[in-house]
């Protein structure tokens, strides 16, 4: 039998391969029904063909997008990329596909994300929460899985999962405080903030320096963005007001490697003048010149939990809401002073 024209149908390949179009079903699904034999045939007529599976029919026929959202606040940040990488070969083993979107850190791209797992548009939504406030985020309705990452305080209806950002933050204060450093700079800090990632960080930092017996110098605690620039600027700035300072902790690694360039551009040696801790464990930090002592949230741990959560609420909605904080742990490289 000759080559059908135009779109090739299941039809098609059945009747080019001499079998039925339940059997050509069952080869595609990897039913076990077809003998051997057959199912090589069948494969090589769909190869031949250029058959395509229609996977999207094959979803909505099942109620089902195969595509689980995930929103975040920015896409350039490199611990949301490396996040959704993480996340997309974890889903990817479950047959389905992540789609990343940018709420820019907003209210209303938070409830637009909200809203797109509504309408269908997937079949869970994972959302890091940083600017709605939780008491309308636990009047929103939604039919599809939610799992919620972030600091805030959230509605115990949503699964969620959380860094433990403030013995993070403790850590790698600590650590500065045991090397001998007594006026750590903090840079993008919010002490007195409220369950923000800036605050709890900042308790952390607060903790050390408590557990020390260390008095915080508030002078010391610069509020600024996450750019690399900002970090630039925030150790430029204190410099420029004259503030001592003999170690710095980087809210996050792109802020820490913008402090390393102004160190590197005032004449300062790292470590041996200044020490610099980060958080967040980027992909980039063991690759800079000197490799960067920061804080590993605890990424496999926090892709693991989020995938086993989501997974589960798709095979089986409607469970009693989790809550899971993922420990942190200090990696020390090439920024910091060995413990005394």
């Amino acid at each position: 039998m000759g080559k059908p024209s135009g779109v090739v149908t299941m039809a098609d390949v059945a009747r080019y391969a001499g079998v039925s179009t339940m059997t050509v079903s069952n080869v595609i699904n990897g039913r076990p029904r077809v003998g051997p034999e057959t199912r090589e045939r069948v494969l090589a007529a769909i190869g031949e063909l250029g058959y395509q599976v229609n996977l999207a029919a094959r979803h909505l026929r099942a109620g089902r997008t195969g595509v689980v959202g995930l929103a975040v606040p920015e896409l350039e940040r490199p611990y949301f990329a490396q996040l959704a990488g993480r996340l997309a070969d974890r889903f990817e083993a479950h047959g389905l596909r992540i789609v990343t979107e940018r709420t820019g850190a907003s209210r209303e791209g938070e409830l637009d994300a909200v809203a797109f797992s509504r309408l269908r548009m997937y079949d869970g939504l994972i959302l890091s929460v940083v600017d709605i406030d939780p008491a309308e985020l636990g009047q929103l309705r939604t039919d599809a899985p939610v799992v919620m990452i972030g600091e805030r305080a959230l509605p115990s209806r949503f699964d969620h999962v959380m860094m433990d950002n403030v013995d993070g933050a403790r850590q790698a204060t600590a650590q500065l405080l045991a090397t001998g450093a007594r006026r750590v700079a903090m840079i993008g800090g919010d002490p007195g903030g409220s369950a923000t990632m800036q605050a709890l960080r900042a308790e952390g930092y607060a903790l050390a320096h408590a557990e020390a017996g260390v008095e915080v110098d508030p002078v010391l605690n610069v509020r600024c963005l996450f750019g690399l620039r900002d970090g630039y600027d925030a150790v430029r700035g204190l410099r420029e007001r004259g503030v001592a300072f003999d170690a710095v902790f980087a809210l996050t690694d792109v802020v820490a490697m913008g402090a390393l360039r102004a160190l590197a551009d005032a004449g300062l040696r790292v470590p041996d003048d200044i020490q610099v801790v980060g958080f967040d464990d980027i992909d980039e930090a063991a690759f800079l010149v000197p490799s960067l002592s920061t804080v590993n949230p605890g990424h496999d741990e926090m892709a693991d939990a989020i995938t086993t959560l989501m997974t589960a609420q798709l095979r089986s909605p409607g469970g009693e809401p989790k809550e899971l904080v993922v420990p942190a742990q200090l990696v020390l490289r090439g920024t910091t002073k060995p413990s005394a």
